[in-house]
């Protein structure tokens, strides 16, 4: 996903005029509602995936491929879930986990490159709490960046990622004894 994204207003959630239609039933409508959907969600949905892969182009490519999954089957989720928000986050998430389980084995070359990749250095790189946010494992990001970058709230977590109030429970305390154990002095002075 190459193109830069307009920039939206703020929005608290992505709920309201995209689910006025969505009793209609008819294809067109639905279309409509999807976009709507995306148009008013999508903000949200890049913080979501940049926080959870660490990079605005793997978040960009991550939210493209749920929002065609989800694209594809709108209507029927539109319908049937209660929040279609947190459908779309735990569908991000497990693509995250799946891609992350998939990709971290090693890949072997036959040949070096000829020249290397020119890389562009992300601004946030060298930022502890970035960095450290990153080492977590997928799911403890992931209820790191709901609970404390989204605002949701434990059983919102539980909902989106489709796991116990209790598993939020433990990995957010598991990922934040990481962080303070990570960032040590940075912790202790509550800058964090």
């Amino acid at each position: 996903m190459t193109a830069q994204l307009p920039a939206a207003p703020a929005v608290p959630e992505a709920t309201g005029a995209w689910r006025e239609g969505a009793r209609r039933g008819d294809m067109a409508s639905a279309e409509d509602d999807f976009a709507e959907f995306v148009r008013v969600a999508l903000p949200g949905l890049m913080r979501y995936g940049h926080a959870l892969t660490g990079n605005p182009h793997d978040a960009a490519d991550l939210v493209q491929t749920v929002l065609e999954k989800v694209g594809a089957r709108w209507s029927k989720i539109n319908r049937s879930c209660a929040d279609p928000m947190a459908y779309v986050r735990k569908a991000m998430a497990n693509t995250h986990v799946s891609r992350w389980r998939r990709t971290r084995r090693e890949t072997l070359l036959a040949d070096f490159p000829d020249m290397p990749a020119a890389s562009r250095h992300d601004r946030l790189e060298d930022e502890p709490v970035w960095a450290a946010l990153r080492a977590l494992p997928p799911r403890q990001r992931a209820v790191v960046v709901l609970r404390y970058y989204e605002g949701l709230s434990e059983a919102e977590i539980a909902e989106s990622l489709g796991i116990s109030a209790g598993t939020v429970k433990s990995q957010a305390s598991k990922a934040l004894a990481a962080l303070r154990k990570r960032l040590g002095p940075l912790a202790e002075g509550g800058d964090v």
